[in-house]
């Protein structure tokens, strides 16, 4: 890096370091990739962010944002040198509404901090991944973190309400969810870093349940632990927390902080909350299920002091394991709840081919594995075979219809394998959203999108992609025509939300209308994949009769016109993937048809409330639930404001020739 750090120092209320002890301490994260930086800047105050990315766009010269440095993936390492922003003193809880149930913090604030002063006001902040301790809010919310109570509440993402983010031109903005247009602050979080770096969170808690009661389950076999998660996924039974080990993880527990483990093959970690018959009953379908599927042993743990040591105990697991080698090579990839037995013998297999011995550990619930492969990173044959081992892990998951990450992110070290997930199209798609936010390319270079001319790390996988509908592809070919001359494309639902617009002119119009079919009822995982014409209504009389529910309010119109109108900001918890329709007659899948996936940008839940202006909405991927959820039938689409200076970037991203639906660019007449 060419431009002193002197002038930029003389501006900040923190400090910037030089030397090369300081910097050697900012080279690395919880990844084996280090990479030296060319000054760290130790921020005070989101000013000091601000003037720090000013400064480096100005000069040419690339940053990354840092909190406490936990990433797994190599996500704050700085491979092009230039700045580490460290946000680590940036950690005040700014507030704590009790009425509204909602904190606001600073990115520095560690996880545990905010449950520490939230818990003395009956609350709690729902994400807990296993370095609460440690790890900071911030950092949280760029990977898009996760923990246990996910598999009831949902990861980061699912909590956060609205964020302060310096954006990569060095200007601060502000993005909520009830925001008019797209849901630009649903793009930052899990960004990584890469489109801005959050500066202050407004995010939601939850009340403390009446009551929670915690299970042990033991098991003969790690493949009758992860039938029965299957079982109890499939029966619609929704705990706390649902997680599993397998023999080595609990012995090695067991030597490091005992904590009551029993000796068996696997056990699952289970807990059930709410009132006293709720929670009766549902410990009664557990244990039902548990002994069904061969348990050993049912154990409960009632009292918080021995519900706490089971939990000491799980949350112990890497530095149990970090005592028997000098490195843990820590996994994460998703598979459908129901591929988790088939996952869990093709992992022991993967494990004798490359000669390694993974402790086994899951978030069971929401399909997240998490094989831990100890070695020594100074035996070079030694680590090969566990990154080669590591690597086909991903690509299993991938084949087994899953996701490459399911909390921990992208990076570096994912990068290439985002290619066995995405088709060229959709990566394409997500390069152009990097430019059009970041067209420098200086806010944490060369992460979470594969670089131009990098293949995935392994042999090509062939993606199974259902094929469109016919009605599906006529609209496809419809606007592939148009596109071809340039035609403006007038492309809406049933029109409930659109009538004035209609009555304007004569030009043709297109709709979605015809793409009314469900193309997939995944009863086992509790999924759905309906076309975008189809009405809620249908939706709801298709798939109630067989008892699953869908988190959407019943309202006029189709599904698709719902989502682009985002009338309530609750429906984005129903959403888990798209295929979209791009204005020059592009087809690409965003999201991923898993309950759990933080891989690559969420261009899902930025299409909601966009009107049709970034894509057309072809299928959508849905969360569905055995039980009827609470959700408001009264809602109504709100007005439609101007485009803001940032969905306009955007649209040049989707849409760079501005040819799709410029009627609802402006406000409401």
């Amino acid at each position: 890096m060419s431009a002193p750090l002197g002038g930029l120092a003389a501006e900040l209320a923190g400090d910037v370091l030089t030397g090369e002890a300081d910097l050697a301490a900012y080279a690395y994260d919880g990844s084996l990739e280090r990479r030296r930086p060319d000054g760290v800047v130790i921020a005070k105050t989101a000013e000091d962010v601000r003037k720090a990315v000013a400064w480096c766009a100005a000069q040419g010269v690339p940053y990354v944002a840092r909190g406490a440095g936990t990433n797994l993936c190599g996500g704050c390492v700085p491979l092009r040198g230039g700045l580490v922003i460290s946000l680590a003193r940036l950690n005040r809880i700014l507030a704590i509404d009790t009425a509204a149930r909602r904190a606001v913090v600073e990115p520095g604030v560690v996880n545990l901090h905010l449950q520490d002063a939230a818990k003395p006001l009956g609350l709690f902040y729902a994400p807990d991944p296993a370095s609460y301790k440690v790890c900071t809010l911030g950092g949280n919310i760029a990977e898009n973190a996760g923990g246990p109570r996910c598999f009831k509440y949902g990861t980061t993402t699912n909590h956060v309400r609205a964020v302060e983010a310096v954006m990569p031109d060095g200007t601060l903005a502000r993005f909520a969810l009830d925001d008019p247009g797209p849901e630009i602050m649903s793009l930052l979080v899990g960004s990584e870093g890469t489109l801005g770096i959050v500066t202050k969170a407004w995010l939601d808690l939850v009340p403390i349940p009446e009551r929670v009661v915690t299970i042990l389950a033991s098991f003969p076999s790690l493949d009758a632990a992860m039938a029965c998660v299957a079982g109890l996924v499939a029966a619609g039974v929704t705990p706390r927390v649902l997680e599993a080990m397998d023999r080595m993880t609990v012995d090695s527990i067991e030597a490091y902080i005992p904590a009551g483990y029993p000796k068996a093959e696997a056990v699952l970690l289970i807990e059930v909350e709410g009132s006293p018959a709720g929670t009766e009953r549902d410990l009664e379908a557990v244990r039902e299920h548990c002994g069904r599927h061969g348990a050993t042993e049912f154990r409960l743990a009632r009292a918080e002091p021995e519900r706490d040591r089971l939990w000491e105990g799980r949350r112990s697991a890497y530095a149990a394991l970090a005592r028997l080698a000098p490195n843990v090579a820590v996994e994460d990839g998703v598979v459908p709840r129901d591929r988790l037995p088939e996952a869990a013998r093709r992992l022991r297999a993967l494990a004798g081919h490359y000669k390694v011995e993974p402790a086994l550990l899951f978030h069971a619930g929401d399909g997240n594995l998490h094989p831990n492969m100890i070695y020594d990173e100074r035996n070079a044959e030694e680590t090969g075979r566990v990154m080669a081992a590591g690597r086909d892990i991903l690509r299993m998951c991938v084949e087994l219809g899953g996701s490459i990450s399911g909390e921990h992110g992208i990076g570096l070290e994912k990068r290439a394998a985002m290619a066995w997930l995405f088709s060229p199209e959709s990566l394409a798609l997500f390069r152009r959203v990097k430019d059009a936010l970041d067209p420098q390319g200086l806010a944490n270079p060369d992460k979470l999108i594969p670089l131009a001319g990098e293949g995935p790390p392994g042999p090509a996988l062939e993606r199974r992609v259902e094929p469109l509908s016919d009605a599906a592809q006529s609209l496809v070919a419809r606007v592939r025509e148009k596109a071809r001359s340039g035609e403006e494309l007038f492309v809406i639902g049933s029109g409930t939300k659109t009538a004035a617009a209609l009555r304007r002119d004569g030009r043709e119009v297109l709709t979605t209308r015809p793409l009314k079919s469900i193309r997939r009822l995944d009863r086992a995982n509790l999924i759905a994949v309906a076309e975008a014409g189809i009405t809620l209504a249908e939706l709801k009389a298709a798939i109630e009769p067989e008892g699953f529910y869908v988190g959407l309010p019943l309202v006029p119109g189709t599904l698709g016109g719902l989502l682009a109108a985002r009338p309530w900001p609750g429906i984005r918890d129903a959403v888990l993937a798209m295929r979209l329709l791009l204005p020059d007659g592009t087809v690409c899948e965003v999201g991923s048809p898993v309950v759990k996936s933080v891989a690559g940008y969420d261009l899902t839940r930025l299409l909601l409330g966009s009107w049709g202006t970034l894509a057309v909405i072809l299928e959508v991927t849905l969360r569905l639930s055995a039980r009827r959820p609470d959700v408001p039938n009264d809602v109504r689409a709100p007005r439609r404001a101007p485009m803001g200076p940032w969905h306009r970037k955007l649209k040049k991203a989707f849409d760079p020739r501005g040819l799709l639906n410029r009627w609802a660019e402006g406000a409401d007449a």
